[in-house]
């Protein structure tokens, strides 16, 4: 078994939902926390990332689960970094329930960026050694999400980018893209399905004061594909829920 790092964490009242599961939005916050604690623990913390003009752009993310963590459960949360895919970098996790069984895995690409200018670095201009493990796999380097052409979606509805959605580049957190993707469901998608899995392709960040339309498709095979535009034409994100129904 090559390197990884594990977090720890206990599901509390505020990040579940009405049944009383975790919140999409609260397992994507929790696999951030877990992958920067892994780079911390090599070196790479946040202040020296900001000193070497260096940040983490996550490009794509797939989520997998089996079953959703409930209300004070605890779970941990698992990563390594896979290496350079490329230009771009592949980071995998598991999620385990309290008993030690899987309950999800993830895998993700992101990319090393200059955070002046905003452009992407290749990884060799990475400063701090960092353990590559490739024995381990959650799966295979995902795709970005692309929405089929006869796939025809509708306005849900609009959001503006504000205080409680932003991290500390005045950006909207990747989290909450979850947030916005839950939201297009229906009390009747919400209360007949459950969330089984999850993936979402940046294309364009969210700054703070920024309106943007949500858009979903009907549900089709289990698949609901949602996007993120702007009046201009800006594209924020494409991503898709898997749902499965509920017994």
């Amino acid at each position: 078994m090559g390197n990884k790092w594990t977090e720890n964490y206990l599901i509390h009242s505020n990040d579940i939902d009405f049944k009383s599961e975790a919140r999409l939005s609260v397992l994507l916050s929790l696999a951030q926390r877990t992958a920067d604690a892994d780079l911390e623990h090599l070196g790479a913390t946040r202040d020296q990332m900001i000193e070497t003009g260096m940040g983490w752009m996550l490009i794509t993310m797939d989520l997998r689960m089996g079953r959703m963590p409930k209300a004070l459960e605890e779970i941990a949360v698992e990563t390594w970094n896979k290496g350079p895919r490329g230009a771009l970098w592949q980071r995998d996790f598991m999620i385990y329930g309290s008993r030690g069984e899987i309950l999800g895995e993830s895998c993700s690409i992101w990319a090393l960026v200059d955070i002046q200018k905003r452009r992407m670095l290749r990884p060799s201009k990475f400063p701090f050694d960092v353990y590559i493990n490739e024995e381990d796999s959650a799966g295979e380097a995902p795709d970005k999400v692309t929405i089929p052409e006869d796939m025809p979606l509708q306005d849900s509805y609009r959001s503006v980018v504000r205080y409680s959605g932003i991290d500390a580049n005045l950006h909207l957190n990747n989290s909450r893209y979850a947030d916005l993707c839950m939201d297009t469901l229906t009390k009747e998608e919400l209360t007949g399905y459950s969330c089984a899995g999850f993936r979402i392709t940046y294309h364009h960040e969210a700054r703070l004061g920024d309106e943007m339309i949500v858009k979903r498709s009907t549900l089709s095979d289990g698949r609901v594909y949602v996007s993120g535009q702007a009046e201009d034409g800006v594209h924020y994100f494409d991503a898709y829920l898997l749902l499965k129904e509920t017994n």
